[in-house]
């Protein structure tokens, strides 16, 4: 074989293998859809000045999802998400393969929900760091009329929780402890929290702390901050300074056949569940689609009736399409509707 011919094989081979090794849509390091920075750019005409993000939960039981906040930067073109990062939490198994750089990650909402690469490097978590809507749905709060001061203290608030996180500090006016990532303690509702009492003066916000001395894991739970109830009492926060909020849903995209390699249970993106994140009830232990707890329902109405998009990828093209739902309430009115609802479906049938 010539040197020629030996060279075309070896290039010809490793095309093969490229190919093959090629991640599919979906899954880490895969396709994007085409029309993701034209489709940001939309959605970015709706003038809002920040978006707390609530994700589903993924699990059978106990499903609290999580929570993060979204502050708009038009100097980046793109708002910037402020994430707990779950394997923050000074755990030998976790100092290695794991992004424990920061306790707190930033990255641009574009990355967050859609993208299939991470700025933060190859050892961020695919479906929670990033590239979220291929593992669960997601719910926006759009936020109105917000001060620039007030969004400036909340960043300057998450970079100071960092450098806490950083320089191993200890017994902050918000944490008793080490501060470290904590299920239980300083998890994603409870950053998101104090972000907001301590940071913007958020006084009356109420924010639970852990106890001193250790609980059994029931006890621990009750207080525990939850990304569900965490949200309610924001809403209320923001209604009171006049500020007006809106809803999209980023729904999950169902084909994703990627496996996080860190999880006990093989399971593909596509066959997790997908439930909305519940409150501390008994809804834990139902399945999803079956809840009669009257504050998930409420919340789950209320979200709905605050609807403004709809957002999701299209299963033929793989590109994102938008859907106006028509209604959107403004929160008082959609409080008022949600109560009655949610009085009826705890009633009657369970909410679906």
């Amino acid at each position: 074989m010539s040197v020629a011919l030996r060279g075309l094989a070896v290039a010809l081979l490793l095309l093969l293998a490229t190919v093959a090794a090629a991640a599919d849509f979906g899954s880490k390091g895969g396709p994007e859809p085409a029309n993701l920075d034209e489709f940001v750019n939309m959605l970015r005409r709706d003038t809002y000045d920040m978006e707390l993000l609530i994700s589903f939960g993924t699990s059978n039981g106990g499903s609290a999802g999580h929570i993060a906040l979204a502050i708009r930067d038009d100097v980046l073109g793109d708002d910037i998400v402020y994430s707990a990062n779950f394997y923050a939490d000074r755990a030998p198994e976790h100092e290695t393969g794991f992004y424990v750089t920061d306790l707190v990650t930033m990255v641009p909402k574009k990355e967050y929900l859609f993208k299939t690469t991470s700025s933060l490097g190859e050892t961020a978590s695919f479906g929670l760091d990033f590239g979220e809507i291929y593992k669960r749905s997601v719910i926006g709060v759009r936020v109105y009329g917000v001060p620039q001061a007030e969004k400036t203290r909340l960043v300057a608030y998450f970079e100071r929780i960092n450098a806490d996180y950083r320089n191993r500090s200890w017994n902050t006016e918000y944490h008793h402890g080490e501060v470290v990532y904590g299920y239980m303690d300083l998890n994603c509702a409870k950053i998101i929290g104090v972000g907001f009492k301590y940071g913007a003066g958020y006084n009356e916000l109420d924010v639970k702390s852990a106890p001193l001395i250790p609980l059994r894991k029931v006890k621990a739970a009750i207080k525990s901050n939850i990304p569900t109830d965490m949200a309610m009492k924001l809403f209320k926060q923001w209604n009171a300074r006049g500020y007006a909020m809106s809803a999209v849903l980023y729904k999950k995209y169902d084909g994703s056949t990627y496996v996080d390699p860190h999880d006990a249970e093989k399971v593909a993106f596509k066959n997790l569940p997908d439930r909305f994140p519940s409150v501390l009830s008994l809804d834990f232990l139902r399945e999803q689609g079956e809840y009669r707890d009257f504050d998930n329902l409420f919340a789950m109405h209320v979200l709905h009736g605050m609807g403004k998009y709809r957002v999701a990828v299209n299963e033929d093209t793989k590109l994102l399409e938008l859907e106006t739902t028509g209604r959107s309430l403004p929160y008082p009115e959609a409080v008022a509707a949600a109560r009655k609802s949610a009085r009826a479906d705890s009633r009657g049938s369970p909410s679906r």
